[in-house]
């Protein structure tokens, strides 16, 4: 089924009250926003995935839909969010739940857009608003704006012939989208 996704021109207006959210609930969103994760690619995420240095977050095979590891380029919000949580950490997970050694609960996200007058869409449904930015404010080549969603393009024998993962281009992708999502509009990737 299609998870409601809200339109990408709401999205930094959004994120502007979001960031006026004081939880860790209100983090766990910024993030799977800003990063086009999926839930429980967030809610699992550990420290030790982050690459503070090279500004990537590498996500297990084992936690990917398609079963295979995803890097995903981590942009200045994303990294502003990860250290002031990295200075307070308590847990190996990035984004702790109530009970010790548990991620944050997979409902918390949604409960928060509820509470903000938002229960009309899904957490799931940020990662369309994603795409429909990418493709219809930028010039971003389709195969980019899947592949920084983890998504297989092309058939097998495509795939068994494109072998790198376009990591600077997606780079530049989710600096645009953080820029829109925080209020930078500039549609041209770097």
């Amino acid at each position: 089924r299609h998870h409601p996704a809200m339109p990408h021109r709401d999205v930094p207006h959004f994120m502007n009250d979001l960031g006026k959210k004081n939880t860790i609930a209100a983090r766990a969103l910024e993030f799977t926003i800003l990063t086009a994760a999926r839930t429980s690619e967030t809610l699992k995420a550990t420290w030790s995935e982050i690459d503070f240095e090279n500004k990537v977050w590498t996500v297990p095979a084992v936690r990917m839909k398609m079963r295979v590891e995803h890097e995903v380029p981590l942009t200045e919000p994303v990294l502003a969010i990860l250290t002031k949580l990295h200075e307070n950490r308590v847990s190996d997970f990035i984004f702790p739940g109530a009970r010790p050694h548990k991620p944050l609960s997979d409902m918390s996200m949604l409960m928060t857009l509820r509470r903000m007058g938002h229960g009309e869409y899904t957490v799931h449904g940020f990662r369309s608003s994603f795409r429909d930015y990418a493709g219809d404010e930028t010039d971003v080549a389709r195969e980019v704006a899947e592949a920084a969603l983890a998504h297989r393009v092309g058939n097998a024998i495509e795939a068994a012939y494109r072998r790198s993962n376009a990591m600077e281009k997606r780079r530049g992708l989710m600096v645009i989208w953080a820029d829109y999502c925080v209020g930078v509009h500039s549609n041209e990737v770097a």
